[in-house]
């Protein structure tokens, strides 16, 4: 493993295959199911399944190649954009929505969908029901105060984001000027959806260790409050694991309306 200095997301190459493969498959020795997997489905399955977040435009903007948090979003949605800021996620993510070969393997998840719906054995609805609700994988540059720049999607019902602002983010004003930018996707009204780790400083990817910014609780509440959100949901969950490839405390789900 790498000791020397942490690296950067998207400044250093970002190998995706194993980030999911660490944190998110079905593997036996994958210890972090609780935390990566069950904790986020079960909170997007009572966020989506309550009715009271809805829409019919999605923009998810988060780290690696992610999808299981998106099953219960494609009963709500009809149009789902994921913006990758690594272009290898990028490809990542459109190899599995296209079914091509090689594409990280998600079924684990979508038949934890369907059974948190009361639907085991539509596991391979769940999956197409996705992919066809996924009507764009484009990328972005959190660079650009428009992190779509040149294109301009339609402003979101919901926008949700898995730890890409904390990976991306050099120290805390770094995170609130990036919370800001994926801020302006969401029409007023609308709900963004965090998740994230608390009291974290790195996490393991491959054979390198990346940085990631260290923050509590509060801190991420006072930065939406300020920036005229409204709280209307959160659940802390203390970590469940033990592993010296991350050092995070817990992880926090967080909804929230933008108001203005």
């Amino acid at each position: 493993m790498d000791c020397g200095p942490k690296k950067f997301y998207h400044k250093h190459p970002f190998d995706c295959t194993a980030y999911a493969e660490t944190y998110f498959s079905d593997k036996p020795d994958m210890v972090f199911a609780d935390d990566t997997l069950k904790f986020p489905m079960m909170n997007f399955h009572y966020i989506f399944s309550s009715g009271f977040v809805k829409g019919d435009v999605l923009i998810d903007v988060s780290v690696g190649s992610l999808i299981h948090h998106l099953y219960s979003a494609c009963d709500i949605f009809k149009d789902i954009i994921i913006l990758k800021l690594n272009e290898r996620c990028n490809m990542e993510t459109s190899k599995w929505k296209d079914a091509r070969t090689g594409a990280m393997e998600w079924k684990h998840t979508s038949a934890h969908a369907a059974k948190l719906e009361g639907k085991r054995a539509q596991t391979k609805d769940k999956d197409e029901q996705l992919k066809t609700a996924i009507s764009h994988v484009i990328s972005c540059d959190f660079e650009h105060e428009n992190i779509t720049y040149p294109v301009v999607p339609p402003l979101a019902d919901c926008v949700t984001s898995l730890w890409l602002i904390d990976v991306i983010s050099k120290d805390k004003d770094d995170y609130v000027k990036n919370l800001e930018k994926i801020s302006k996707l969401l029409r007023p009204g609308g709900h963004l959806i965090l998740l994230v780790s608390l009291d974290i400083t790195f996490f393991t990817a491959g054979e390198h260790r990346f940085h990631i910014v260290q923050f509590d609780e509060s801190f991420v509440k006072n930065a939406l409050y300020k920036m005229g959100f409204v709280i209307d949901y959160c659940a802390v969950q203390k970590r469940r694991n033990e592993s010296k490839l991350i050092d995070y405390k817990a992880v926090m789900f967080i909804t929230a309306c933008k108001t203005k």
